[in-house]
């Protein structure tokens, strides 16, 4: 395959150990190529115009001046149209969260083998969306506090159901939907956290205009 049609992968992690690993294995699939690696986000929006990634891989705490959701945040706002997949120690931490609301279309684990890694990114580009039952719990929280709730009655059903525990493949049986539809709903749900979190900071930056 032609390295002109394969995904192009940016790295933003401060661990160089961790960073060439990810570097390795991404560079070994024939369907992405590691266009940059970076330590730190300053570095990586300095040169994003030029290095034009369709995916970015993120390190969620990055030392310094700004971290991974706050890089998030002003990348999308930049480069919306980049899928920015969250590299962190715990899957079900708070802080990944934030990273989704700034707008992160997924995570990983830095523990991530070469399979999962590359399973991970070949699921962002199919449109789908990792997301673990306290994730779910935490966007269920997040929605309940309005009673104008943007989600459908089929993307509450399926978030009820992560937060069970049950995987795709139990979710598509008892909701009788593929695994496609499910993910696509994950995605979906994302997507509607993302705007209600602008429209949140929108707010709070109007209100504090006021005061």
């Amino acid at each position: 395959m032609a390295d002109t049609i394969k995904k192009r992968v940016l790295i933003v992690e401060d661990d160089r150990e961790i960073r060439n690993s990810f570097l390795l294995i991404v560079n070994s699939s024939e369907q992405f190529a590691v266009v940059n690696a970076y330590g730190s986000c300053e570095e990586a929006i300095k040169h994003l115009n030029h290095d034009k990634p369709d995916i970015i891989l993120m390190d969620i705490e990055l030392p310094g001046g700004m971290n991974g959701i706050q890089g998030t945040k002003t990348i999308k706002d930049k480069y919306p149209h980049a899928d920015i997949v969250m590299v962190t120690v715990y899957e079900d931490s708070d802080l990944v969260f934030e990273a989704l609301k700034a707008g992160a279309s997924g995570y990983i684990t830095k523990s991530a083998n070469y399979r999962e890694l590359l399973s991970a990114l070949e699921e962002i580009v199919k449109g789908g969306a990792p997301m673990s039952s306290k994730i779910a719990r935490l966007v269920i929280d997040n929605f309940h506090v309005n009673p104008n709730s943007p989600l459908t009655k089929r993307e509450t059903e399926i978030l009820q159901l992560i937060s069970e525990g049950k995987t795709y493949t139990q979710i598509s049986e008892e909701l009788f939907i593929s695994k496609e539809t499910s993910k696509t709903h994950i995605k979906n749900i994302y997507a509607k956290l993302q705007v209600r979190s602008k429209s949140e900071a929108l707010a709070k930056a109007n209100l504090e205009k006021l005061i």
